[in-house]
């Protein structure tokens, strides 16, 4: 194997630009040619490929976002627009993909690669830490610390008026941001898809705050709860207890952006790094994780088809430290 790309997809996370490092700076060691794919899969079926050198990644580990850009492609699901992609891969002499994203990433990487016998590798890059193979996904611990310092200045604004804030985070399928930041922001209540959430005990938990003289209350509500977002579940609420002036805050795509935490940037440089290696040992179809503090490695066909079950000892632990 003499050329790689790497390209990243799906929805940004922090700490792909220091993913794109690595990859790039491990496969120049190696000396591989190395290319960047601009705009995801879109980019590898339009061609548009930037040749790279170490000066190329130069000054990026600590940017939020990807360098490369980024897409969500219908085009590159269909039939011809993986043999446009194969062929302009065949044009420039690639032989190998490095794919940073998420379940969408690699389920089109697996398709593609199974169409054209051409190896990928990914490494997990989403906020949402939803995929099986490893402990952490990059972005999600700088997501976490952006709710957390969000919902901080919310509490003071909201023990200041005796109000109760519904913090709503991103999460449509998993409720990992919700629960960890939940747990660490001291959050009142805490609402994931994962979890039933019965308007009457949440109501319930408001009442045995306001008996205790709470001056205000947070609860955090992931985005795909199950009984709507958080100004459905607020309006519910409202019609029941009354104690508190509400408010709604929706932290939106600040969750994405930022520059990634030291934690990030340290686990987006293994994983690029593994995975770089891993196709250089003739690994394809795979993802590099990080379990148990070790890096593994998993098929692409297990990271999409598995869920990763929340951990209800959290919801339990949250729950009896806000009382």
């Amino acid at each position: 194997m003499k050329k790689v790309a790497v390209l990243t997809s799906g929805g940004d996370a922090p700490g792909m630009n220091a993913c794109v490092r690595a990859v790039i700076r491990t496969g120049l060691y190696h000396g591989l040619e190395m290319v960047g794919v601009r705009r995801g899969y879109d980019g590898l079926m339009d061609g548009d490929f930037l040749p790279m050198d170490s000066h190329s990644v130069s000054n990026i580990i600590q940017r939020g976002g990807t360098i490369l850009k980024t897409a969500r492609s219908e085009r590159f699901k269909t039939k011809e627009g993986m043999e446009q992609a194969q062929n302009r891969l065949a044009d420039d002499g690639i032989e190998g993909l490095i794919l940073i994203g998420g379940d969408g990433t690699f389920k089109g990487g697996l398709e593609f690669s199974n169409i054209t016998n051409i190896p990928c590798m990914g490494a997990p890059g989403t906020i949402d830490n939803d995929l099986f193979g490893t402990d952490y996904t990059i972005g999600f611990d700088t997501a976490l610390n952006t709710v957390i310092e969000a919902v901080d200045k919310i509490r003071d604004t909201a023990a200041s008026h005796n109000r109760l804030f519904f913090v709503e985070v991103m999460g449509r399928d998993a409720g990992f941001i919700a629960l960890n930041s939940g747990l660490g922001c001291g959050a009142e209540d805490i609402l994931i898809p994962e979890s039933k959430t019965d308007i009457d005990e949440v109501i319930q938990r408001l009442e045995d705050g306001w008996k205790r003289h709470k001056s205000s209350c947070i609860i955090i509500v992931a985005e795909g709860d199950k009984e709507g977002g958080a100004f459905e579940i607020a309006e519910k609420v409202k019609k029941k207890f009354h104690h508190y002036d509400t408010r709604v805050t929706v932290i939106g795509h600040m969750q994405r952006g930022g520059s990634p935490t030291c934690f990030d940037r340290l686990l987006a440089s293994r994983l690029g790094h593994a995975a770089m290696e891993g196709l250089l040992q003739g690994r394809k179809n795979e993802m590099a994780g990080l379990v148990n503090n070790h890096i593994v490695y998993t098929p692409f066909t297990q990271t999409r088809k598995h869920t990763v079950d929340i951990n209800e000892g959290l919801l339990k632990i949250a729950h009896i430290l806000s009382a």
